[in-house]
């Protein structure tokens, strides 16, 4: 389990990084160039847009690298991760694979509660 929320945490972590740039670069570029009605209008609140485009894809990859030695807490970092996301980007077509993979990441590193070697998760 523990390899299958290292592997999970890591391919959300990327497809996340592609989320969070067009997130990201959407709230700048239409700060840069003004609205366009109908078209391009800024988000409600750009700071927690950008916030989660860059801690949230941070957050997964932290938590699936650190899933082999430390279960929960890379589980916890995973499932932290898939909350931001949803939170900020909502579940659409774009965004339901890094939000799945990194949420079945968290509760794989979290079920993981037997460690493989002698050391505690704490």
């Amino acid at each position: 389990m523990r390899n299958a929320a290292l592997v999970l945490g890591i391919i959300g972590g990327i497809l996340g990084m592609i989320v969070g740039f067009f997130g990201y670069g959407y709230v700048e570029f239409v700060e840069w160039f003004g609205e366009v009605p109908d078209l391009a209008e800024q988000v409600d609140n750009p700071d927690l847009i950008q916030a989660a485009s860059i801690l949230s894809p941070i957050l997964a990859l932290a938590g699936g690298a650190m899933a082999r030695a430390r279960a929960l807490w890379g589980g916890v970092l995973m499932l932290i991760s898939a909350a931001g996301m949803y939170y900020a980007f909502g579940f659409g077509v774009f965004t339901m694979f890094p939000i799945a993979l990194t949420g079945l990441g968290g509760i794989l590193g979290v079920a993981a509660g037997r460690p493989d070697e002698e050391v505690s998760h704490f």
